[in-house]
């Protein structure tokens, strides 16, 4: 987890693969814990990247927003059963839709959290859009080349 987030491709991009772990959590489990495995997940990286707190308070927001987000997006059986959110188990652009929804909150929050001003908003908001299609193209390759496939879509 800790390696993947040194991927730097130049200064505006940045992906952050280690948010697949709380992408990847099953849609059953509860909401708290969800938030719990986030805010930790976000301190380890915080740990490592002296960052302090950054990581932390966008994947604890991250993982908030994606119980609803999964409200809206899953059906009941689905949070009956232990259904992950994969490509394998719900189609290529269920999966697609919801890693660039949330990555994209998650670099936003961060991205503006670390800049922590509005001067450079369009400079940050490119890092963000750059970081976010990055993130979610290496997150799908990788579901992709390491997941069977039950559905195709």
């Amino acid at each position: 987890m800790l390696v993947v987030n040194k991927i730097e491709l130049s200064t505006y991009v940045n992906p952050y693969i280690y948010i697949l772990f709380i992408l990847s959590l099953p849609v059953s489990m509860k909401p708290w814990m969800v938030v719990l495995l986030s805010f930790f997940t976000g301190l380890v990286m915080d740990t490592f990247s002296s960052t302090p707190g950054l990581h932390m308070a966008a994947t604890g927001f991250m993982g908030y927003l994606r119980n609803f987000y999964l409200q809206f997006a899953c059906s009941k059986e689905d949070f009956e059963g232990r259904i992950e959110p994969s490509i394998s188990k719900k189609g290529i652009v269920w999966f697609v839709f919801y890693v660039s929804i949330l990555a994209l909150i998650h670099h936003v929050f961060l991205f503006y959290l670390e800049v922590y001003s509005f001067r450079e908003f369009f400079r940050t908001l490119f890092r963000v859009v750059s970081s976010s299609l990055f993130t979610v193209i290496i997150i799908s390759i990788g579901q992709l080349l390491f997941y069977r496939s039950d559905k195709v879509r």
